[in-house]
């Protein structure tokens, strides 16, 4: 199983951190030890002083494929989830001055949080999927698929170039504006659709 994650899909996100807003998909893997097991909170680690959340919509994937043509890549997903990338900002800015790859900043363990999946035929409109994040109680972001720079199709046909897919993996496909930091005793609540799928405390 692989956790793929899409980064700057977002307009407003790129803008709000300075960054170009990238004229093909971006992307970068987390391990499966980057996933929060169920039921366990996400336990601040030792070596950041600035870890981030980003909500984002989650793709489960459903059949193995290889250069999926955009036409055809609605077919190689079912269900749909919430989830959140956390990342160690302090970390990633730090490993960007250098000009160094930023997965330790993104990938260690415990830094992907995924609700349940529901199946794509239960949503009202695929077209419009909509989702937020409340911490402690406030909403802090919100999005809509509809916002996206690339879209489902657009990124698993892009990734299936470079990837193949395989029944099982995960595909994190952006945040939108409102990323921000998180403190132990916070608590981090991920809705789909106005319906709350995950409840994730920090320690």
């Amino acid at each position: 199983m692989k956790i793929i994650c899409i980064g700057r899909n977002y307009v407003k996100h790129a803008e709000e951190l300075n960054n170009e807003v990238p004229e093909k998909p971006l992307f970068f893997m987390k391990p499966e030890t980057a996933l929060i097991r169920s039921r366990l909170p996400f336990y601040y680690p030792d070596f950041s002083q600035n870890i981030h959340y980003e909500a984002e919509l989650v793709l489960r994937i459903c059949k193995l494929g290889k250069h999926i043509q955009k036409r055809f890549a609605h077919t190689y997903y079912d269900a749909i989830g919430v989830g959140l990338d956390f990342t160690a900002r302090d970390v990633q800015e730090e490993c960007k001055k250098k000009g160094h790859p930023w997965e330790i900043a993104k990938a260690f363990d415990g830094s992907a949080a995924v609700s349940e999946f529901i199946p794509i035929t239960q949503l009202k409109n695929p077209e419009d999927i909509r989702f937020s994040l409340e911490k402690n109680g406030a909403i802090v972001q919100e999005g809509s698929s509809t916002h996206m720079i690339h879209d489902f199709g657009d990124l698993i046909a892009h990734l299936s170039r470079f990837v193949t897919l395989k029944i099982g993996d995960m595909l994190f496909t952006g945040t939108p504006a409102g990323v921000g930091p998180v403190k132990v005793g916070d608590k981090l609540e991920l809705f789909l659709e106005g319906r709350s799928m995950l409840t994730l405390p920090v320690k």
